[in-house]
């Protein structure tokens, strides 16, 4: 009996195999005719490395979104762990622009399933998004991740405007592949470059709704963190916060206020240029996204990196800076692109945590986001921003000079909030948005203050206030 067993486990096991390799073959696209159809093949059963059970489903797959072009972009879902039904669908996006929310957002930051350093076995994320939601990643523009085009000239002509349509076309039609999501409550949020993605997704979704006389998706609010708002207020509040850090000199902040004026920064002209070296030989070999954790000392980041006006998000971790390379085994091995339904037509040659060729080839970059802001306050979304005081890059001091150009009234001022009766950050709440810094967090904020994240996104999904001291005995 027992060698019958085995032997029914081998004949199911490639007749699994044998379905996908036919599914390879096929599109990936929802069939209007019983959407549930390709929901079901785009079930998760088993992931390499998986040596524990997970107590809630997840779906990996492709949608398209340009049939002509055959653009289609990768996503992957992970349901809520207790109730899915009656949690909200969060939408996340990491930026770049060309970095894959599947490489940082999943891997190393919110998502319930880690690498270890072998690059080979997973392990579980006590404070993963998914207790308080439902998780959709997605891999946008094509080109990034597993997301991928027919047309080679599609992924050197992304840009901000196409990467929105290109995902609310996703969320359309991702919406029709799982019709019991329709009409529940939906969020976005991401980090770093999402600070475009989101805004500006987010008024997509809106102005389709009002266009369609329907909300089509019930999009209830977004939120960013540590996010590229404004080009102008991004790079002095930069300059201010390395020389308040004391990273730079005096006269090296002097200089680079007299010689990066808005245009010579965004342009680097040669005098700018050249207080930049400066500044960066001062800062030494640290990591810039989170200044006072190890650096990874074998793929060190250029600090000079971080005074460039699009900035991708590398990862940088307290105990294992050197995360990003995990992921890079993992997500190439073909055995995890088999569980996750990456079809090996479209596979890319080798999977990278951010694509070089898209951030070289960016098109279009608004200067600014902040109009989109006035405009969906006035919408009625909630709105937060949440910035970790450890990053360099975009710090907190930008997100403040940004947030006061938009000249809202203060409803609640500014004060610490806790966790477990601990500082945990600190906040403060304007007419249609609410600012929250997470203590000690770098550029990832959910990968250096994982549980701090927790509170935050908690608070958030249920539109409260940070914790106060006094709430933490209710809790």
């Amino acid at each position: 009996m027992g060698h019958f067993s085995q032997l029914f486990l081998i004949l199911l096991h490639i007749l699994i195999f044998a379905l996908n390799s036919q599914l390879g073959s096929c599109s990936f696209s929802t069939s209007s005719s019983n959407p549930l159809t390709q929901q079901n093949l785009d079930r998760i059963s088993y992931l390499p490395g998986q040596n524990f059970d997970a107590e809630f489903a997840q779906y990996s797959g492709y949608v398209t979104v340009n049939q002509e072009f055959g653009r289609a972009l990768f996503y992957w879902l992970i349901e809520a762990v207790e109730g899915p039904s009656s949690k909200p669908l969060l939408l996340w996006l990491n930026g770049g622009p060309g970095c894959s929310s599947i490489a940082y957002g999943e891997a190393e930051e919110l998502g319930p399933f880690h690498i270890e350093k072998d690059g080979k076995t997973l392990y579980l994320n006590p404070h993963s998004w998914n207790k308080v939601a439902n998780i959709l990643f997605l891999d946008s523009p094509a080109g990034v991740g597993f997301s991928y085009s027919n047309t080679t000239s599609d992924l050197l002509s992304h840009g901000d405007k196409s990467t929105a349509q290109d995902s609310l076309k996703f969320l359309l039609e991702w919406f029709e592949r799982f019709p019991h999501y329709k009409g529940r409550e939906f969020y976005i949020s991401g980090e770093s470059y999402g600070g475009h993605y989101v805004p500006q997704l987010s008024q997509a979704i809106v102005r389709h709704n009002l266009e369609s006389n329907k909300k089509t998706i019930n999009l209830k609010g977004y939120m960013v963190g540590n996010a590229l708002t404004d080009d102008f207020y991004d790079h002095v509040g930069v300059f201010q916060f390395m020389w308040s850090s004391g990273l730079i000199s005096d006269e090296t902040y002097k200089m680079l206020n007299v010689f990066c004026d808005f245009e010579s920064f965004i342009n680097e002209s040669d005098k700018c240029g050249k207080i930049i070296d400066i500044a960066n030989n001062e800062l030494g070999n640290i990591d810039p996204y989170s200044i006072y954790t190890p650096s990874c000392t074998a793929n060190s980041s250029s600090p000079n990196k971080l005074l460039k006006r699009l900035m991708i998000g590398h990862i940088n971790e307290a105990y294992d800076p050197c995360s990003e390379k995990h992921s890079v085994v993992y997500f190439n091995n073909p055995e995890v692109q088999q569980a996750l339904h990456v079809n090996p037509k479209f596979a890319p040659e080798k999977w990278e945590t951010c694509s070089e060729v898209i951030f070289s080839n960016w098109k279009d970059s608004s200067r600014s986001v902040l109009d989109i802001y006035h405009e969906l306050i006035a919408a009625g979304l909630r709105i937060w921003i949440f910035s970790g005081d450890t990053d360099s890059v975009i710090p907190v001091t930008s997100t403040r000079y940004s947030i006061d150009a938009l000249r809202l009234p203060t409803v609640k001022p500014w004060r610490a909030w806790y966790d477990d009766g601990q500082v945990g950050g600190w906040t403060e709440e304007y007419k249609g948005l609410t600012f929250v810094v997470i203590r000690g967090a770098g550029h990832e904020v959910p990968l250096h203050r994982s549980k701090l994240s927790l509170t935050l996104i908690k608070s958030f999904l249920a539109g409260e206030s940070m914790p106060a001291l006094q709430q933490l005995s209710d809790s």
